[in-house]
């Protein structure tokens, strides 16, 4: 029996030493840590050609804020929900702060109205870099309605 599996076990680790690596990043590269769900960054941002698309909603099911330990501090908007389907698009438009310090930030998205497409809940988290913000305090509004407040 062993005589049997010896070649074949030798010929699977042959092939495992055999597949592509993934590269690791230079140590001086950001690391992408997003979940697999998540959407590239620059995949949520509003897009020219979205002018040719309808826009449409997405259903916000929570957020969070979250303050990173730098100087100055930096602020991440984390935020998950679904899409209508899988053919829509998310979109993520941030406003910078207006003289009352209110941020306010659109949570849509689009989609071509002439796709064909599954009837399925898509599901999508991403993680929204806010920035940082000089010394005060702010007002987060997320479609329309007050989310938080912070202090930067």
């Amino acid at each position: 029996m062993l005589r049997k599996t010896l070649p074949v076990l030798l010929l699977l680790a042959l092939l495992a030493a055999c597949a592509p690596q993934a590269a690791s990043p230079a140590p001086d590269q950001p690391t992408n840590n997003e979940t697999p769900t998540s959407p590239d960054a620059v995949d949520y941002l509003p897009q020219p050609a979205d002018s040719a698309l309808t826009r449409d909603g997405a259903s916000l099911d929570s957020y969070q804020l979250l303050t990173l330990e730098s100087y100055p501090l930096q602020f991440n908007l984390t935020l998950t929900g679904s899409l209508p389907t899988p053919c829509h698009q998310l979109r993520v438009a941030v406003s910078p702060p207006n003289a009352g310090n209110k941020i306010a930030v659109e949570v849509y998205s689009v989609v071509d109205p002439n796709a064909v497409c599954a009837q399925v809940i898509q599901p999508f988290e991403v993680s929204v870099p806010l920035g940082s913000f000089p010394s005060g305090h702010y007002f987060l509004h997320i479609n329309g309605n007050q989310a938080t407040e912070f202090d930067a």
